[in-house]
């Protein structure tokens, strides 16, 4: 029956590859709730269609969240986790438009992560196709916030996994196709300096200058990086200063922070909350958090792994585990303790970059393996 469902899958690649360029060509930035609503009005139609029941979480700022479920009751139930949100403005398609050529699928959200979409909608065609069900009931998230931080459905998240029996995340699997054991949590920090302006010739000894302020500011914080420890620290965003013959007053950094345990992270925000003026008369600011727990390689998790290794197998697949320095929403119910495994959308590259693409090749095997998970878990 294993190999069964890899013939399954293959036999209908066309059909996979027809579904997600229709989800591809429906642009939905993060920024823009009409055109994420017009594809979640497109998802929730497919669900509805291979029997599955939809529930529109409405929201005002971003596109409004889809919960749906599938299968009886009559268990903890398997979450999985698909966000529809992209990084692509509207109007990419004119300049990245969906192609195939040399058995790469190509256009803007293609493999972060509508290809795990399309995957998972042809799971549930094969389970009604086929009349089989599911091992646990099934409940699908389909969010659109996932690429800002995940502000308006990480409580949604948080709830739906606290009663899942395994959150099943989506994302894209590493570029070897290993699934993702691990995940660096992730912090987002301004750092603002407050100075005092002068006439930069007649005055200069009565400015206090927010930038130098800041720059001595941006040295103390990239010094806390720690390699060994997985702790990392950048300061992406800079700005400050009016024009070149005035003392600044003001200066404004943005930084990012990723931690490889709570403990660091706990550690990491208190420093930098706690950071001091270092200029006499200088007064700094500082806001921020972590915005994501990091995702922690923990004894559910890795047994996780490995029954999913076990079912791989029975499809021929030898699956590897790897970790990134990226964050997602599976950070979250991994630091509930909910056993948790990332990466299993579709192999391929580019993420965020103008070569994004999803190998053509790979979506028979990672749909063959998602619903193998789902029969037999």
């Amino acid at each position: 029956m294993a190999h069964e469902l890899v013939e399954y899958f293959s036999a209908r690649q066309n059909e996979t590859v027809a579904l997600l360029r229709q989800l591809v060509e429906l642009e939905s930035p993060s920024e823009s709730k009409p055109a994420l609503d017009r594809l979640g009005q497109f998802i929730a139609a497919q669900l509805r269609d291979v029997g599955a029941t939809v529930e529109v979480v409405p929201q005002t700022t971003t596109g409004d969240h889809l919960v749906a479920s599938f299968g009886s009751e009559n268990a903890p139930p398997i979450l999985t986790l698909c966000h529809i949100d992209t990084v692509w403005p509207l109007g990419t398609l004119a300049t990245m438009p969906w192609r195939e050529e040399a058995g790469l699928l190509r256009g803007p959200g293609v493999y972060d992560m509508k290809a795990s979409t399309a995957m998972l909608l042809m799971v549930l065609r094969y389970l009604r196709e086929t009349q089989t069900q599911p091992a646990h009931p099934l409940r699908m998230l389909f969010t659109t916030d996932e690429e800002t931080g995940s502000a308006t459905s990480r409580a949604l998240i948080e709830a739906e996994a606290k009663k899942a029996a395994l959150v099943l995340c989506l994302e894209p699997a590493l570029s070897n196709g290993a699934l993702k054991t691990f995940r660096k949590g992730t912090g987002d920090f301004t750092v603002t300096a407050h100075g005092r302006a002068a006439h930069a010739g007649a005055d200069h000894a009565k400015g206090i200058n927010a930038i130098e302020e800041i720059a001595r500011q941006i040295v103390t914080l990239h010094r806390m990086t720690n390699y060994e420890a997985g702790t990392t620290v950048n300061v992406g965003v800079i700005s400050g200063g009016t024009v070149s013959n005035v003392v600044p007053d003001r200066a404004r950094i943005e930084v990012d922070i990723r931690v490889s345990t709570m403990a660091e992270g706990e550690r990491m925000v208190k420093t930098i909350l706690n950071l001091g003026p270092q200029l006499s008369g200088a007064r700094l600011s500082v806001t921020g958090g972590l915005n994501r727990p990091p995702m922690e390689r923990t004894s559910q998790i890795i047994a996780a792994f490995q029954k999913a290794k076990a079912i791989g197998a029975g499809l021929g697949l030898d699956l590897l585990e790897g970790s990134t320095g990226g964050a997602s929403d599976a950070n979250f119910t991994g630091a509930l303790g909910v056993a948790t495994l990332d990466g299993l959308g579709a192999v391929g590259n580019g993420g965020h970059a103008v070569d994004e693409h999803v190998i053509a090749s790979s979506l028979p095997e990672r749909t063959a393996l998602l619903a193998a998970i789902l029969t037999q878990w």
